[in-house]
């Protein structure tokens, strides 16, 4: 084993036995040889977790049957074991069970299927609004609550790649909220069709040129979340990731303030006309 991946190992094992300060500060990302979905970072991902879970369990459940059921039929009906095949054409207490069955378990998926649905399409009052603008290839947002400030999120590749960052996911400007806050969540396109996708939040939203689509999230912890576009969009569709982070309320406010004065703000000035024109 590395010795980065056994200092990673030992930071992860005391964390979860001793309750540390690392817990504090997540990181929503996919793992090598990761099986499982990412850790939920937000209310609406944790309930997508428990639908997964519950069906995973009924899935689990309906194979085994079905299979249970193909090892007997095997075994019983076979010709050395039935040498007289049953002519019986219809069981009416067994035709009553496998329509009856199958939907009461649609039934028991339906449910919690629905109210997550609503949900999460149910906008809670927000205490932020980002829009998010796709184009080819890259991602720009605009802060209207705080003073109308936009900028340009592109990839960062070779040399420009910091150490320790993950490839294909690294950007020159993150996304920046308050952790514990709602942030209502904007998106539309210039050009093509894209899809913001972050998995860790449960979001994932097109962007439709002409039209503006609204979902929401409220990240939990601090910590620096990744997402992609996932919606093919051309040659660079694979290169156009968004990252998140969420930070403390009174570093949030000082990196407003900070952001105010280093992007254009969204007026159709001179500097936004420049900055878009040269992609």
């Amino acid at each position: 084993m590395r010795s980065k991946d056994l200092v990673s190992s030992l930071i992860a094992v005391c964390a979860v036995l001793f309750g540390t300060a690392g817990a504090a500060f997540a990181e929503g990302v996919a793992h090598d040889w990761q099986l499982n979905l990412q850790a939920p970072a937000t209310p609406v991902m944790e309930r997508v977790v428990d639908l997964h879970d519950i069906l995973l369990y009924i899935c689990f459940g309906v194979s085994i049957f079905v299979l249970a059921l193909l090892v007997v039929v095997v075994l019983r009906f076979n010709r050395k074991s039935n040498p007289t095949p049953s002519k019986r054409s219809h069981h009416t207490l067994l035709e009553i069970g496998w329509t009856v069955a199958p939907i009461l378990i649609l039934v028991v998926i339906a449910i919690p299927s629905f109210r997550l649905i609503y949900f999460e399409n149910k906008v809670e009052e927000a205490d932020l609004t980002i829009k998010a603008i796709g184009h080819q290839w890259y991602w720009s947002y605009e802060y209207p609550d705080n003073g109308n400030f936009t900028f340009i999120s592109n990839l960062l590749e070779g040399d420009a790649l910091p150490a320790g960052g993950h490839r294909l996911l690294e950007v020159d400007n993150r996304v920046v909220v308050p952790a514990g806050k709602t942030v209502r969540l904007l998106i539309t396109s210039e050009d093509v069709l894209h899809s913001f996708a972050m998995p860790s939040f449960g979001v994932k939203m097109d962007a439709v040129p002409g039209r503006l689509n609204e979902t929401w999230f409220r990240v939990e912890k601090p910590g620096v979340y990744y997402g992609q576009c996932s919606e093919i969009c051309g040659v660079r569709h694979g290169f156009m990731p968004i990252v998140i982070e969420a930070r403390a309320e009174g570093d949030f406010e000082n990196w407003v303030t900070e952001a105010q004065g280093r992007f254009a703000r969204v007026d159709g000035t001179d500097e936004v006309r420049v900055a878009l024109a040269g992609r």
